[in-house]
């Protein structure tokens, strides 16, 4: 099997960039895949995209230089075994609130006698080459969401989960459940309170041995979250980044327009 890049990178001691699609669409995926990032997350939770799209688009990056991850849409055995045989990497898994439901996941991704994951690597039998079965397990990753109240109350159980590589936060919804609707919604959070929850999981997640995630806004707090040591950061993900750059292309346009008179 091919090794995983990302757990190879930790291992010389640097961090991940990873980029973010959320958009249905191999092309997509392809252009993204050859800019430079470490890893790139298929997102099937909030992004529009399916499960045949999501094949096409691991099919479109397989010749570029990076690691394929997906997050799944829920804790659910289905999505999550069809995600790993699809050829991810790893699996990024939202709303876990607790230590049983951190165990539940790490037994979807794990093979037995570890996990209870059915034999059927489709696709990853090619794409991740030879003996799959028999080296998925010291190969894929397995990220656990951290981002609604309870789930921090249950850190510890977390964290301590045998099987599980790392917590991930999603700062929007963890703002939202430890705070209410006090501060808008976003992801590069400022608030005291908000640095505090974030440092707490990144200390936790590292005393227990495991690696830490945090999805970013912006370039700049992505940095910032590496200089705090997260082992993985997400930048902007496609929808953001063709957004902002059509936006700055028009605005650009009308200005010399303005500019000519």
């Amino acid at each position: 099997m091919r090794p995983n890049k990302i757990k190879a990178q930790w291992a010389s001691g640097k961090p991940v960039l990873n980029g973010w699609l959320s958009i249905a669409n191999a092309f997509t995926a392809e252009i993204l895949a050859e800019q430079g990032y470490d890893s790139i997350t298929i997102d099937l939770q909030h992004g529009v995209i399916g499960y045949q799209a999501a094949v096409g688009m691991l099919q479109a990056m397989r010749s570029s230089d990076i690691t394929p991850l997906i997050r799944v849409p829920w804790l659910d055995p289905a999505a999550i075994m069809r995600a790993l045989d699809a050829g991810a990497y790893g699996v990024i898994c939202p709303m876990i609130n607790n230590g049983a439901e951190a165990a539940e996941l790490v037994s979807y991704v794990r093979y037995p006698p570890e996990g209870t994951r059915s034999l059927g690597p489709t696709r990853a039998n090619f794409s991740a080459g030879p003996n799959y079965a028999t080296e998925a397990d010291s190969e894929i990753l397995c990220f656990a969401m951290i981002e609604t109240a309870e789930a921090f109350r249950n850190l510890d159980d977390i964290v301590s989960t045998p099987g599980l590589d790392g917590v991930y936060i999603g700062p929007a919804d963890l703002t939202l459940g430890l705070t209410g609707k006090r501060y808008p919604v976003g992801f590069d959070r400022e608030e005291p309170e908000m640095l505090e929850a974030i440092h707490t999981i990144l200390a936790r997640a590292h005393q227990a041995g495991i690696r830490a995630a945090l999805h970013c806004g912006s370039p700049a707090y992505a940095a910032k979250a590496v200089g705090w040591g997260f082992d993985l950061v997400t930048l902007p993900n496609d929808v953001r980044l063709l957004a902002s750059a059509a936006s700055a292309s028009v605005a650009d346009a009308r200005r010399l327009i303005a500019a000519q008179g």
